[in-house]
């Protein structure tokens, strides 16, 4: 690219960053469109691709612009240690709500009920992604496509349908909310079209949300111990899912 500072400035705006080298690759490896990446160490980006990613060390070739450091460092909030950044193509919302909508799923939907830490959604849809989940819903006002939220995904926003819905739009399936007072979830079989959802880390499940749920489910805790971190949460539950290897919707 001619000049890939002057395509960033215009680009930007309309833009989902994606904050180093591990973003860029996994966003490579689930087809975001890429239109510009930048790093101040070429060398050093593409040693890195030949060490943990070969499967796209061409396309990082071919996309990759040196720039001084300095530069770098002023077209990013906070410089990644890799030195590398790029800007992607959003993720459609008209595909991402096919996805969501889609009969029969053959994974569950997670929902994080009006989140307020963005570092923790960040963080759940990298380990939906990882479960290979249908997707990840938020309510509320928390934008799970914000930078920092992106960034604790590690570009696995392309890896699975990221998107906001009010709790009336929320896919169908039946929704099995987690809550202390719901039933000891290693007796409950998880559909693979189930709609998981999780309470925000403060208040938990909202009233709405609560009114639509099927099935209240808890995860085991030791007495005294008042929670646990929303990602280990829906962790804990995509594993539980996985492992009894889902159920046909009753």
């Amino acid at each position: 690219m001619s000049d890939p500072v002057r395509a960033w400035h215009r680009l930007a705006g309309d833009s989902v960053l994606l904050d180093g080298f591990h973003a860029l690759k996994h966003a490579l490896r689930f087809g975001a469109e890429v239109p510009v990446a930048v790093t101040a160490d070429r060398h050093a980006a593409l040693a890195l691709a030949d060490e943990l990613a070969p499967d796209v060390r061409d396309a990082l070739d071919a996309l990759l612009n040196e720039v001084p450091r300095e530069t770098y460092a002023s077209l990013v909030p906070r410089p990644h240690p890799t030195a590398v950044a790029a800007l992607a193509v959003r993720s459609s919302r008209q595909a991402n709500l096919r996805a969501l909508a889609r009969s029969p799923r053959s994974a569950p939907v997670v929902v994080l009920d009006q989140p307020r830490n963005l570092g923790n959604a960040g963080a759940v849809i990298r380990l939906a992604a990882g479960f290979g989940a249908t997707g990840v819903v938020t309510t509320g006002t928390l934008d799970p496509w914000h930078p920092t939220v992106v960034r604790g995904g590690a570009g696995l926003h392309f890896a699975t349908a990221v998107e906001r819905l009010d709790v009336d739009e929320l896919p169908r399936g039946p929704l099995f909310a987690l809550d202390p007072e719901g039933e000891d979830i290693r007796g409950v079989k998880l559909p693979d079209d189930a709609v998981l959802a999780f309470g925000s880390e403060r208040s938990g499940l909202s009233a709405e949300l609560r009114a639509r749920t099927d099935h209240l489910v808890a995860l085991p805790m030791r007495p005294q111990v008042s929670s646990y971190n929303l990602a280990t949460s829906v962790a804990m539950t995509l594993y539980h899912w996985s492992a009894t290897g889902g159920a046909p919707a009753s």
